[in-house]
């Protein structure tokens, strides 16, 4: 099998090179290459014929193709189809701040996590993403937009947690200061809650934002929309938070999909409150977006107002979110359900 280069991280990589009898200092030249987003050796211009003639033969170079690509007329948001070499289709877009561009990244083809609010988990999970199919996202978009995307958040197709070597492996290289260079600091991670990846994830200590998908406030609710809820219950998520909390002293994000009459009652928001007291946190409300068969409404705008201002009230720092690419299905999972659909090359 050839090795994944883009996938590795620069010290991986350098290993490899000296294990074919280069020199080490080869590897830090074709780190640096594959992170300005050379798609083949022969680009590599400072190499030598013969070493890429051995890479031709040993090894490949991730590279994803733009299968759509829509431009959102109401504002500067860009949605992606880009497809895999083996024919699977995943979701990235590009949404226009102040600050820059940020870049909302899938990080699996698929979900096995069963939401029954999200599209991105119908026909579950098909496979996990490279480290190397991860960071292209990045590379491909920076090239189209010809811009620097300034931060990136992993909520898109999949549960990075449950891609958690690969995910790791791409934080490390996207940080790397031979790369990309976008500081964890600029990075959030966004998980429906598994429990050992956070705990994972809490050790590294790495000083990214974690971001917990939370929309309910009680276990029955919460079980009925988020099937991982029956396995680590909000207990124990917050719990994990605490420590997770205590390891890097971030602040967390819990995002909050806010679903007429199941979860916008002053109740829900009392709730909420008591479970988050003494965790520096923000809340994130956002409008549950309908998908296909679903049975959830969003709320109206005075309602999803009338509770802000009830957790406000109860001493949460929450907001709601800004709606952008409404008009290119920019929710996660909608186009790529579309190309199915139409019997495009996704599987």
């Amino acid at each position: 099998m050839k090795a994944d280069l883009k996938s590795m991280t620069r010290e991986e990589l350098t290993s490899y090179i000296c294990a074919l009898g280069e020199p080490s200092f080869r590897g830090g030249q074709i780190f640096r290459w594959l992170h300005r987003g050379a798609g083949g050796f022969e680009e590599m211009s400072d190499l030598p014929k013969s070493l890429k003639q051995k890479l031709e033969q040993e090894a490949f170079i991730t590279t994803l193709k733009i299968y759509g690509r829509y431009q959102s007329a109401l504002d500067e948001t860009v949605k992606y189809l880009f497809e895999l070499e083996d024919g699977n289709i995943i979701e990235t877009v590009a949404m226009k701040y102040h600050h820059g561009y940020s870049l909302c990244i899938s990080s699996q083809v698929g979900c096995r996590m069963g939401c029954s609010f999200c599209q991105s988990t119908k026909g579950g999970l098909i496979r996990c993403l490279t480290a190397g199919e991860i960071l292209d996202q990045v590379l491909k978009v920076q090239a189209d937009l010809g811009t620097r995307i300034s931060n990136i958040v992993l909520m898109g197709i999949g549960e990075p947690l449950d891609n958690f070597e690969q995910v790791h492996r791409f934080l490390i290289n996207v940080n790397d200061p031979e790369g990309i260079q976008i500081g964890y600091r600029h990075i959030s991670l966004s998980t429906c809650g598994l429990v050992p990846g956070i705990e994972r994830l809490a050790e590294l200590e790495l000083p990214i934002t974690l971001s917990i998908s939370l929309h309910a406030t009680s276990d029955p609710i919460r079980s009925e929309m988020m099937p991982v809820n029956r396995k680590y219950n909000l207990a124990q998520l917050i719990g994990a938070c605490r420590k997770y909390q205590q390891h890097t002293g971030r602040r967390i994000s819990f995002e909050y999909a806010v679903i007429a009459g199941v979860n916008d009652r002053r109740a829900d928001a009392e709730r909420m409150a008591a479970l988050l007291d003494g965790l520096l946190c923000h809340v994130n409300l956002i409008p549950v977006n309908p998908i296909e068969n679903g049975v959830y409404r969003p709320p109206s705008r005075k309602n999803i107002l009338t509770f802000q201002e009830h957790l406000i009230n109860l001493g949460l720092n929450a907001t709601i979110r800004r709606t952008l690419g409404s008009d290119i299905s920019a929710s996660c999972g909608q186009l790529r359900r579309q190309a199915v659909a139409k019997g495009g090359s996704a599987l």
